[in-house]
């Protein structure tokens, strides 16, 4: 497709050559922050992460990201090694080497290290973990609404591997985005193991009927904190909205449908499997929450 587009488009940023990372304790060139092939991340996936956003020199919702990662490292039975306060301070240094105010993106990723032997058993990793968070200078640049494809890959039960634990292990989604792409879409749109319509590979997704914003009920995906807060905005701003399971029918006669994640914030979606969402523009329910969500990062920030 020659106008592919991804919810985490960005505009070029010369400064990003130049960036510096944070690893294991030292601030380092981008071309110095290199991991060993025996990482238990890049052997096994065997990891979790954050992105967190900056906004007006502030980090939007720090304590509510540090606390999912800390939570997905106790799930995952992995001792990140430094308390919250030290690992916040690694992402406000790593600001500051970078001198970034605004409109910049980290992931901050921990994995369970160093193996001594390239096989899965996690007693194998006994270095301690690899901590790295890489953090870009990144404005949103969303040039048309997404266009999604409903694909065979599903967000399954969490005795498989639990959806709402954000791991290095992504190959699912992955593997979702790949078949919407040879769909002739942008990004997957994933059902639950119940047929009903769950989340995209990378976002939380929303529609908009009759005035009402409909979200799935949360069983089966990443429970966004950007998700969250448009959630608990409709709330006080008076907009029914309701986690709940709804089918693809209900989707494809909606009149407005939009993503949320850490990144874009509220991605307007314009076409599911190949039928135009309203009339293919973002729809003024996803404008009005844009607004709310933009009053609540200038008072978190202010």
């Amino acid at each position: 497709m020659t106008d592919h587009q991804t919810t985490h488009a960005a505009q070029e940023d010369a400064r990003n050559e130049a960036i510096r990372i944070w690893l294991d304790g030292r601030i380092v060139p981008k071309e110095q922050a290199l991991v060993s092939v025996y990482d238990s991340g890049f052997m096994l996936g065997d990891g979790v992460w954050e992105g967190l956003r900056l906004y007006n020199g502030t980090w939007a919702f720090a304590d509510e990201h540090l606390d999912r990662l800390f939570e997905a490292a106790r799930a995952i039975d992995l001792d990140i090694g430094m308390t919250r306060t030290e690992l916040f301070q690694a992402i406000t240094d790593t600001q500051a080497a970078n001198g970034m105010t605004d409109n910049a993106h980290a992931r901050l990723m921990v994995t369970r290290g160093v193996k001594t032997r390239p096989f899965q058993h996690p007693s194998l990793s006994r270095q301690g973990p690899t901590i790295a968070i890489i953090m870009e200078h990144s404005t949103p640049s969303i040039a048309r609404p997404i266009r999604l494809a409903t694909v065979p890959h599903v967000r399954g039960l969490p005795m498989t591997q639990d959806p709402k634990l954000n791991s290095h292990s992504k190959l699912n989604c992955i593997l979702a985005c790949i078949a919407a792409e040879k769909a002739g879409a942008d990004e997957a749109l994933m059902l639950d193991i119940h047929g009903f319509v769950n989340t995209t590979n990378a976002c939380n997704f929303f529609i908009v009927r009759r005035g009402e914003v409909w979200t799935s009920t949360g069983d089966y995906c990443m429970n966004g904190i950007t998700r969250q807060k448009v959630i608990d905005l409709c709330r006080e701003d008076g907009i029914p909205v309701y986690e709940k399971n709804f089918s693809l029918v209900e989707t494809y006669s909606a009149a407005e449908a939009f993503l949320t994640g850490t990144f874009g914030a509220q991605t307007p979606v314009g076409e599911i499997d190949g039928r135009t969402i309203g009339d293919g523009a973002q729809g003024p329910v996803t404008t009005r929450i844009q607004d709310l969500y933009n009053a609540l990062i200038r008072r978190e920030t202010a």
